[in-house]
């Protein structure tokens, strides 16, 4: 198609610019800058009425309900906004440590209502607190199961998603302004930024989303499927990976975000994010997405379905099902993985333990090895965050990764509330079930324990 035919046909929300499914179902998020830019005198007037009695705000969510926020934490220097995106006992007893639960607002945060983690997050804080619906708050979709929930148990407020809009593309939604102006930010200068984005968009020459997307999808069509994100302040690469890998990653295709990593190689491109402030968020998030959508007409594919998630979620369940606790014992090693490498592949890490806890030095010189090995492009995100991020990707894009699953001690046993499992056995059976399923996509993959890397 070209170019001022695929811009038009955006614009005008024709499913034929990609498959001719149900992708115009899914393009609420050309306008929602300006939705939402209606609605933020109530959410101000909501922030402004907690002034006296929070200190802190903690958001569950997962994927689309966090990355967005946790990057515009980053951005904002904002250290007393958590974002709880991980079932690891440790990671959730640490956090609650640092919070005075009197004076901490829980913000839940799903488009479906449904995800699990973020129930679980709700109900275990919400137990742990005395049941204070007043300290409570959700952002969900409309009629979801977490709407029902918030307005049975009387939370302090409950903002509405738009069901048109999916939850990679919702960052310039409820799901991520309402966070922004719970951190203190201007939010009308970040959907300004958004609204001269979008303008910017419907032009022919010079269209900077259209642009981007031209770049990915014409260098996927020479081989060039590695999208080396630069360096950007405050890992804006933590919010494009899902953009792009749920996107694109679908049918055996797929554009493969790695954050960090050298554009030097025939497999690769170069994509810079434009960040000369936090502010700048607001435009780059319309502009990614733009551009994704323009990508998916090059790929062919639906950019807005995510047909090979719920894959890992029912296995996840199959074996949470079965009443015992998953065992995670080691498969394989780095070595073995490697050997098994080709040209165009690249080496994924797939980290279930605790953020932060010394992973970090461990991670660096298994990359670095690698890199100094091969010269494979090395990805790695956190377990079960990225399942809700790269996992479409891992599972239906091209056969092309080698994944070595992460696990640690989890320690001892976190209840949840009204579940006859607990946080550790739930993260055991997301990592057993991950495994399992990219094994039955005849993915290669390997299982180490975080000592012995």
């Amino acid at each position: 198609m070209e170019r001022d035919a695929l811009i038009e046909g955006i614009w005008e929300r024709d499913p034929a610019v990609w498959t001719g499914s149900d992708e115009a179902q899914w393009l609420g998020w050309l306008d929602e800058p300006l939705h939402v830019q209606e609605r933020l005198d109530d959410i101000r007037r909501f922030a402004e009425s907690l002034h006296e009695e929070v200190d802190d705000v903690v958001l569950c969510g997962m994927g689309g309900s966090s990355l967005a926020p946790e990057v515009l934490r980053r951005s904002f220097g904002v250290d007393w906004f958590h974002v709880l995106n991980t079932t690891h006992p440790r990671a959730i007893r640490a956090l609650e440590e640092k919070l005075d639960l009197g004076r901490t607002l829980f913000v839940s945060s799903s488009k479906s209502g449904s995800t699990l983690e973020t129930r679980s997050h709700t109900d275990y804080f919400w137990e742990k607190t005395g049941k204070r619906a007043n300290m409570f708050a959700a952002i969900t979709d409309p009629g979801s199961d977490l709407e029902r929930l918030a307005r049975e148990r009387g939370f302090r407020a409950v903002f509405a998603g738009e069901p048109s809009i999916g939850g990679r593309y919702s960052a310039l939604s409820p799901f991520g302004i309402v966070p922004a102006v719970l951190m203190g930010a201007d939010a009308s200068r970040l959907l300004d930024r958004a609204q001269e984005m979008r303008e910017a968009c419907r032009s022919g020459e010079g269209n900077p989303g259209y642009e981007l997307g031209r770049q990915f999808g014409e260098g996927w069509r020479e081989g060039r499927d590695k999208i080396c994100i630069g360096d950007a302040p405050d890992d804006f690469g933590l919010w494009a990976e899902q953009l792009i890998a749920e996107s694109t990653g679908k049918h055996g295709k797929g554009l493969v975000p790695a954050p960090g990593e050298s554009p030097a190689g025939a497999d690769r491109q170069s994509a810079q994010p434009d960040l000369p402030d936090p502010f700048a968020l607001g435009a780059e998030f319309f502009r990614w997405e733009f551009a994704i959508a323009v990508a998916g007409a090059y790929l062919e594919i639906n950019p807005f379905d995510q047909p090979d998630v719920q894959a890992a979620k029912d296995k996840t369940n199959e074996v949470l099902a079965t009443g015992r606790e998953p065992e995670l014992e080691s498969e394989g090693s780095v070595e073995e993985l490697l050997a098994q490498a080709q040209e165009g592949d690249y080496f994924c890490i797939q980290a279930f333990v605790e953020p932060g806890a010394g992973l970090e030095a461990r991670l660096d010189r298994v990359i670095a090895d690698v890199r100094d090995r091969t010269d494979l492009v090395v990805t790695h995100g956190y377990g079960p965050r990225y399942q809700h991020s790269t996992g479409q990707l891992h599972k239906g894009g091209p056969n092309t990764g080698l994944f070595l699953q992460v696990v640690d001690d989890q320690g001892d046993e976190l209840p949840i509330p009204g579940k006859p499992f607990g946080f550790r056995r739930l993260i055991r059976a997301q990592a057993a079930g991950d495994l399992e399923t990219l094994k039955e996509r005849g993915r290669r993959v390997a299982r180490v324990r975080l000592e012995d890397l």
